[in-house]
């Protein structure tokens, strides 16, 4: 599939989700690719990749996907993203997801950004 290599190169990895869709049904595998493709690109005058993950990052803290959370860390790393930046994004959380999410879910990311090196 076309669209699962620029979703490769878009996002860095194949998301299972699209290779279930593919797996389930070619063309819904390439609309799912397309959406990646879409939503992580570049574009001129958007948001930089960095950006994104933060704002994915807050989300995931916020609603306690702490898994996803922790592997966010991971590419706001690559990204560049420093300590402060992350700290807000988390402040962030607290403030829409509710004080309760907040503490649910940062012993873990925490632990990962002090492995990470934040």
């Amino acid at each position: 599939m076309t669209e699962e290599i620029e979703v490769n190169e878009v996002k860095g990895f194949q998301p299972r989700s699209v290779r279930y869709a593919g797996q389930m049904d070619e063309a819904f595998g390439e609309g799912l690719a397309g959406f990646y493709s879409a939503v992580w690109a570049d574009r001129e005058g958007g948001l930089s990749k960095k950006d994104k993950h933060l704002l994915v990052f807050a989300i995931a803290c916020s609603s306690l996907k702490t898994e996803s959370a922790v592997k966010i860390l991971q590419r706001l790393k690559k990204f560049g993203a420093t300590a402060e930046e992350i700290k807000d994004a988390m402040m962030i959380a607290a403030w829409t997801g509710g004080i309760q999410n907040f503490t649910d879910v940062s012993p873990q990311v925490l632990k990962e950004m002090e492995r990470l090196g934040f």
